[in-house]
């Protein structure tokens, strides 16, 4: 995570209401309103944060996701099985056997092992908290 973002993303964590307007960030982290709205805007992109309009006000407020990491995990899942489908053609590509094909295929392995573990952490996460 950019250095701005997590910034951002740790003052929201902290934050009573996990959640905060761009002028509150701004002024607790001694940013630029720029390098607020850049941070912001990654965070939203990868799924930790999202904006809500204040009832009655054109100000916007940054809102952690609830169970932000489950979900930001689970995101993540889905992106490692789209680099086995790329690391996997890619081997079959350029030959299995060929010194770059068999890393490509030692480096599907290690993200296939990855994945599944994943998956069982998040699934003990859900029954934990279920």
């Amino acid at each position: 995570m950019q250095r701005m973002a997590s910034r951002v993303f740790a003052c929201l964590l902290t934050s009573d209401d996990a959640a905060l307007t761009s002028a509150e960030l701004s002024e607790r982290l001694h940013a630029s309103p720029a390098a607020i709205s850049g941070a912001v805007r990654y965070l939203s992109q990868v799924g930790m944060v999202s904006r809500q309009r204040d009832r009655g006000s054109r100000r916007e407020r940054y809102q952690l996701h609830q169970d932000v990491w489950y979900s930001t995990l689970l995101s993540r899942d889905h992106v490692l099985g789209r680099w086995l489908v790329t690391l996997n053609a890619g081997a079959e590509a350029i030959g299995a056997e060929t010194p770059g094909g068999r890393r490509l295929r030692e480096s599907a392995e290690f993200l296939e092992f990855m994945r599944q573990g994943l998956e069982e952490l998040l699934e003990r996460w859900q029954s934990r908290r279920g």
